[in-house]
């Protein structure tokens, strides 16, 4: 009986690696399916009148970033093709620096915004809901002090800036407690207003029904198909378009060799019954 042939799995090993690695390096671009929580996370921006303030938190650490960090790269990006002010919290200690990395790298691409008129840094906070309740009442009495020390009260940005009444919307980015649920439930419930966020795709099942029943929540970026998505929108296509190419490249060449293993099966099951019957 003849050896029955095999590919080397070297072989195999080679093209995912190619296969996930090519699209990292050099865009591809491929076609992103606009769902409908992403659109509202993008209308309930592009409605928001240039000039508004708006809040978002920072609720995650590094090991977030690869999902959570092209989110808010691409949502500022918005704000400030709109002209809006943004507030930046944080619940989480490495939110701060999160909130600094993303600004850094807009910088180039927008060199007029400045600091305290455009967008400010108001650091970490300790207390989870008790501090997001406690912003409702007297902002300025919460964040007396910018993350650098300076009074808030000298900077523009802040001078109609008391609580949620002076704030068009509130966005947190989310990779746990405190994230999204302690936002919702205190800034849309009690509140009334608008609120929205993005957060890891593991978490997207727990965060979803605040959109889909109990419309708590305007929209909701989910994992990084929702940031690929949300970079279309935005016209700047960034890393989770590449991450999304590099996956999609990666199941196709497994779902080719799948085949082509079930092919050469079927094939080799066919010739035995052929040469049972001679």
């Amino acid at each position: 009986m003849a050896k029955r042939k095999q590919i080397d799995r070297r072989w195999i090993f080679l093209l995912i690696f190619l296969g996930v690695a090519l699209p990292l390096i050099i865009k591809v671009g491929l076609p992103v399916e606009i769902t409908k929580n992403v659109q509202m996370v993008y209308e309930l921006v592009e409605n928001t009148p240039k000039g508004s303030t708006v809040l978002i938190s920072f609720d995650y650490d590094p090991a977030s970033m690869p999902e959570l960090h092209p989110m808010g790269l691409s949502l500022l990006r918005h704000c400030f093709q709109r002209d809006i002010k943004v507030v930046f919290t944080a619940m989480w200690p490495m939110g701060v620096q999160m909130a600094e990395d993303i600004v850094t790298t807009l910088k180039p691409d927008f060199p007029k915004k400045k600091y305290g008129v455009d967008y400010i840094n108001l650091g970490f906070k300790a207390g989870g809901m008790v501090t997001i309740q406690s912003i409702g009442k007297d902002l300025k009495k919460i964040f007396p002090e910018d993350m650098y020390g300076s009074p808030i009260t000298e900077f523009p940005i802040m001078q109609d800036v008391n609580n949620y009444n002076n704030i068009a919307f509130v966005f947190s980015l989310s990779a746990g407690a405190p994230g999204i649920k302690e936002w919702v439930q205190i800034v849309s419930d009690k509140y009334n207003r608008p609120t929205s966020g993005g957060c890891t795709g593991v978490s997207a099942p727990a965060i979803l029904p605040y959109v889909n029943e109990q419309k708590q929540l305007t929209g909701l970026l989910a994992g990084l198909k929702a940031a690929a998505e949300y970079e279309n929108l935005v016209g700047k296509i960034g890393s989770a378009t590449s991450g999304m190419d590099a996956q999609s490249i990666a199941h196709l060449i497994i779902i080719s060799f799948i085949t082509i293993g079930n092919i050469n099966y079927w094939r080799k099951k066919n010739k035995q019954k052929k040469d049972r019957k001679k």
